[in-house]
């Protein structure tokens, strides 16, 4: 069951809302989760991640009757008919709004986005080990298919990449 959070609205995505996916991608805490390491990175990214606004397959948090931006998730739509039955997802949400239901929502809405308006049959997502999003994922239904270890590299550490499906 998901928790109702006084003053959540969830809206589609605006080409305006990718300054605050670059503001949470650059801080540390959440850059670490992602592969993207400096600035430019982080803009292409962003502007990759946002530009699906323009197709309704994006949505946004928000708080306080739209004023607070608390998190942005994406569908990465497939633009050849073989693979349109499935995409990958990207979501985010702002640290300061982390664990209080907001995630968790926002899920929810994507993948009935996904199932009734796209009407894709299968979503997917890439996250590394240890990712506070696993524990969503799988409470959501999502199964771990693949795991790759020695993925991504930070300095001398390095964490396995994760794949989590569900069908819808």
């Amino acid at each position: 069951m998901v928790k109702e959070i006084a003053g959540l609205d969830i809206r589609y995505s605006l080409l305006t809302d990718a300054p605050f996916l670059k503001q949470w991608l650059m801080q540390p805490e959440v850059k670490h989760w992602f592969p993207v390491e400096n600035e430019k990175e982080i803009e292409d990214a962003a502007q990759c991640w946002i530009g699906f606004s323009r197709y309704s397959a994006s949505l946004t948090a928000t708080l306080d009757h739209g004023k607070t931006i608390t998190a942005i998730a994406t569908l990465f739509l497939m633009p050849y008919r073989k693979v349109a039955h499935h995409c990958l997802f990207k979501i985010v949400v702002d640290p300061k709004y982390q664990r209080q239901g907001i995630g968790t929502s926002l899920l929810k809405n994507l993948k009935h986005l996904a199932k009734n308006y796209f009407r894709l049959e299968l979503m997917h997502i890439e996250i590394f080990d240890k990712n506070p999003l696993i524990h969503l994922l799988e409470h959501a239904g999502f199964r771990l298919i693949a795991r790759q270890e020695k993925f991504v590299k930070e300095q001398d550490t390095y964490l396995a990449r994760l794949l989590y499906e569900i069908y819808l």
